[in-house]
Formats: structure tokens, sequence, C-alpha cells
């Protein structure tokens, strides 16, 4: 018998995923749901005239808790059907409900409904931890509102920004997928009791042509289980585009968050921004004074997962047959949980990463400093005509000042000179006082205090107010 040390361990599992995820997709939440459709499907049988007894029902819901795995495994390795060993498990423990335990369904009345209410299960904790980045994003987008710092096309310097303007791009993604979940949330539909291929055959047998009947069997089940729509036609299974469709949403959570992660794994290059960074971290195995932005790069990391994951819901819904193939089985026991967990995880470390975030306001400015000068020049351009110069030949000065002190940056690497250049030029006719007013960086920001103000208070605290939600006890992570 092997160790645990001696096989395999999950990293989503061991190292990222919280444990309320993990509880979602854990083998009794699993089972346990399994027994509580079978119970379900039972109960509404005997409402609706089958001959199912209380005393069966009664004895279902004792063992609806106690899932005997060992009987259940030791059956699937006989028979190589996960189903049928779990309703011999179940029955084993309930020998009055054994003849009636999924009566007139197929495996996928409990495989397919419940892969759909763990995906409910799971978009629910995603939208509370989604409003929680939100909140946090939204203080430091507001912090941050009036920090002139230089914006960036193509990586290469442009008009300035705000700290709190760029946060709020970030955050807008967020709020997007924030309104993905909830639409997602929104359509999910229960499958039901659909029968072996969709045509609900057997459940029209059992109630003797009863056709109203088999419909609320349908709809009742559906009530029980938490859903108030139900899939209008399936398969033996439903179709495979709503996995799809919930692990595109996952997927664009992945999106924003890679994107955003790789402007902090930048800004902190620029030494601008810098993610939490503990008192007894280690940056680097071998460059001791390294102080590497792990938490950015391990949710990039995870978010490239994700974003993968799509792809592969698409594959397997553009490769079913008919009513269905059990091809897409064992790829989905991985694809959609692995989603999930995946999620979880960049949400809890993005929440660590936005509540110790650390702005280095003195670095911003001197960065600016060093480009400001060349984006000032159409401002510098405006004073000195107002001043009586000429505008063509201070165009022409402006590019050859500019010129010359991009040569001092580049290739002697020393300090951008052009305003000194254009003080001891005559024909501007500034003095050193009037361009340090013109140069003032807030005069460059435009509206962006005011654009990161309304956004805020018109559609994330709207958002923050309707939706209930709690802030986590802790942002720690596990590792």
């Amino acid at each position: 018998m092997k160790t645990q040390h001696q096989q395999y361990e999950n990293p989503l599992i061991e190292r990222y995923a919280s444990s309320e995820m993990l509880a979602i997709f854990s083998a009794d939440n699993k089972f346990q749901t399994w027994r509580k459709l079978w119970i379900a499907l039972a109960k509404t049988q005997r409402e609706l005239g089958l001959p199912i007894t209380t005393e069966q029902i009664e004895e279902m819901e004792k063992h609806q808790y106690t899932v005997n795995y060992e009987v259940a495994k030791a059956k699937e390795k006989e028979i190589r059907h996960d189903v049928m060993a779990h309703v011999h498990a179940f029955g084993v423990q309930c020998a009055k409900a054994m003849p009636i335990i999924h009566l007139g369904a197929t495996s996928a009345y409990v495989g397919d409904n419940t892969d759909l209410i763990l995906m409910k299960q799971g978009l629910q904790i995603i939208s509370e931890k989604l409003l929680r980045l939100m909140d946090q994003m939204a203080s430091f987008c507001l912090t941050y509102k009036k920090l002139p710092t230089l914006g960036f096309t193509h990586f290469q310097p442009a008009q300035l920004t705000t700290v709190g303007k760029r946060g709020t791009l970030w955050l807008y993604d967020v709020l997007m997928d924030f309104e993905n979940v909830q639409h997602q949330l929104e359509r999910m539909k229960f499958r039901g009791a659909k029968g072996t291929t969709g045509t609900q055959a057997s459940f029209l047998k059992l109630f003797n042509g009863d056709h109203e009947k088999v419909n609320e069997l349908d709809r009742e089940i559906a009530k029980i289980m938490g859903f108030t729509d139900r899939i209008p036609v399936t398969g033996q299974t439903y179709t495979r585009k709503i996995d799809f469709e919930v692990l595109s949403v996952l997927s664009g959570i992945g999106q924003s968050l890679h994107k955003m992660t790789n402007d902090l794994r930048l800004l902190q290059h620029l030494k601008e921004i810098e993610e939490p960074f503990e008192v007894s971290q280690v940056g680097s195995s071998a460059m001791a004074y390294k102080r590497n932005p792990m938490r950015s790069e391990r949710i990039a990391s995870l978010c490239r997962w994700v974003i993968s994951l799509q792809q592969n819901a698409a594959m397997t819904q553009s490769t079913q047959w008919f009513e269905r193939t059990l091809d897409d089985s064992a790829n989905r026991r991985m694809s959609i949980p692995e989603s999930f967990l995946a999620v979880d995880a960049v949400l809890d470390i993005a929440l660590n990463v936005f509540s110790g975030l650390v702005v280095y306001d003195k670095m911003i400015a001197a960065h600016i400093e060093k480009e400001l000068p060349f984006m000032a020049t159409e401002n510098i351009l405006m004073e000195a005509v107002k001043k009586g110069a000429n505008r063509q030949e201070l165009h022409e000065q402006l590019r050859v000042h500019s010129m010359k002190a991009a040569e001092k940056v580049k290739i002697e690497g020393k300090e951008n000179d052009l305003i000194n250049r254009i003080v001891d030029d005559p024909v501007f006719g500034l003095s050193l006082v009037d361009l340090m007013d013109i140069m003032k960086a807030e005069n460059f920001i435009g509206r962006a205090p005011e654009q990161t103000q309304q956004f805020i208070d018109d559609y994330v605290q709207p958002v923050l107010r309707e939706y209930p939600w709690k802030p986590a006890a802790s942002n720690e992570l596990t590792v």
C-alpha cells in the first residue's frame, strides 16, 4: 500500500483551493446529492400514486448522509458501473426501499442533475468572492484616484493617467465577470427526470400513460432540488453546451485576473506597485535580495489552466453522438471541478494581493519627471505662443530640443534636460517657474479622478449594495 507521499497529489487540492470549494466537489457532497435525488424521485412518485411506502422513504432518508463507500467500491469493481454500484450500496442499507431506488431512472438522472447542482453551488461561492474582490479593488481605486502615473500604450510611456483610474480598468473586467456569473446562475436549469433517451418513456409506463403525471414528476423534483426551471429537451444527458457556457464564464474570470496580474508584475518591475511580501518570505533560492511577485505569477499560472479548460469543454460538446456517448465522462470528472477549484484559488490569491498592495508614489513621481517634459511640449508651445512667440518656429525648436534631450537619456544615460534647453532658448520667453507651473502632473490627468469616482458610484457600489456578501474572515494564503 503506497503512502500519501508515494503517489501524485493534485496541487489544486493540496495547495490552492479553499475548503468550501473542495467541499462542494467532494465525494460526500456528490454521493449525498445522488441519494437526495433518489429520495426526491421516490417521494414524488409516491405522491403521484406509485406504491411506495412512507417506511421506505424514511429508511432512505435515514441513510442519506451515511454513504457506505467500501460497499460501492467493491461493487463497482465487479460490475464496472458507478451509478449501479451506489444503487446497490444504498440498497444494502435500505433493504425495504431497495426495490424502488432509482425506479424508472437512468444514470444521468443522478449524474447530470448532480453536476448541475454542484456547478450552481460553485458559482454561488465564486459570486460572493467576486463581490469581496470588487469591494477591495474599489477601495484601492478611490484611494489613488488622484495620484498621477505614467500611462502606457505598447508599454511605452503615453499620456498620464492615475493609479486609481488604471485600477478601474481591472475592476470593470471583474464587474463584467460578476454580471456573467449572475446571468449564468439565473439561467441554470435542471435536467430533471427525462429517462434513458430523454423521452420519459419509462416514467410514462410507470404512470400508465398519464402525461400530466410525468410532467408533474419532472416539475416537482426540480423544485425539491432548488430549481425553478428545467431543460426543456435532453437526450440521455443534458447538452454539454451548458458545461461550455459555465466554463466560459470561469474562463472570463481567468482572463481578467491574468491581465490584471500581468500589469501588476510589470509595475513591480518598475518598482511602482508591489504585492504583499512577508517578513520571512524568500524571493529566490539564489538571489537573497529578490522580491518576486509570486502571488501574481501564481494567479497568472492558474488562470492559464482555467482558460485552457474552456476549450476542453468546447471539444467535448462538439464530439457528442446522438443521445449520448460516454467519452465525456472521464473528461468531465476533471475539467469541471478543476475549473472551479482553480478560479476559487485565484480569487482568494487576488483578495490577498489587494489586501496589501503597496504603492510607491515617490518612484511613480520620478518616472513621471523623466517623461513629462516630452509630454508637456504641446502645453509649453501654447503658453509660449500666448506670450507672442511664433507657433511654427517654436514647433521646430521643440523638435530639435526633444531629439537632443532624448539622445542624452538613451545614448549617454543622463537625465532628461529638455526643460533646461527650453529655459535657455530665448525664443520661448519662458522661465523655469513658468515651466514648472505648466508641468504639474495633475495638469495632465484629464478627468481620471472624476471618471474613477463616477464609475465606482454608478456601477460598482450599486452591485455591492444589491447582492448579499460578507468580508472574508481572513485573506491568508495556505502557501
